[in-house]
Order: C-alpha cells, then structure tokens, then sequence
C-alpha cells in the first residue's frame, strides 16, 4: 500500500527522521519544529486520516498509543507534566491528514484556555 502523506512517507523509510519508537503498529519520532523540550509525534503505521475516522476495531491501537506516550513520558523525564493531543479537521489545526498526536512537555505548559 502506498502512502501519501509526509508520515506515510517516514513510515515507509522515504523520508529521515529521529524515531524515538517504533514497532509493527506504532512510530515515535521526534517533531521537526518543537514547541517544548520534548515534542514528540506518535502515529500508528496504519493510515488512519483523522481521530473521527477511527473505527472499533483501530481502538486497540489508540490505547497502545497511549501506552507509548506514558513510556516515552517516563523515558523523557515528563510524567508528572505533559499534553498529549491531537487535532481533528482542518478546523482544529490539522494540517496532515494521517492520525497523530503530539507529546509535549518539559516546560510550564500553563492553560489551553
């Protein structure tokens, strides 16, 4: 199957990246434009474009993401601090249109308010 987006592109070994994890089902990598000391992206490899478009049988994965998060959270030093958030649709920001979620921590990282 070909992917299109960027991280299809990553995911396929096309384009470089710092991957901070990776297994069948999950890629970490770290973000190329970093908002905190720790900003990592966490996608599944399968091509999901948006959190809406998650189906029950993906929801498995989205809790092994999570899992992900909290150990590279551990590993990061930023368990007792971070935001772990994804956006949905081009009206919350979502600029590439394959699932993923941003980890970020490693500052005060204060109201989303």
């Amino acid at each position: 199957m070909t992917m299109t987006t960027v991280f299809g592109k990553i995911i396929q070994g096309k384009i470089p990246c710092k991957k901070v994890f990776e297994n069948e089902r999950i890629l970490a990598i770290e973000d190329i434009h970093p908002i905190a000391r720790v900003h990592i992206l966490i996608m599944p490899k399968k091509e999901i474009p948006s959190l809406q478009r998650v189906e029950p049988h993906d929801l498995p994965l989205i809790g092994e993401i999570i899992e992900v998060a909290q150990k590279i959270a551990v590993e990061k030093g930023i368990a007792d601090g971070y935001r772990l958030l994804t956006n949905n649709g081009p009206d919350a920001g979502q600029m590439i249109f394959h699932l993923h979620f941003h980890l970020i921590g490693g500052r005060i990282l204060g109201s989303m308010a």
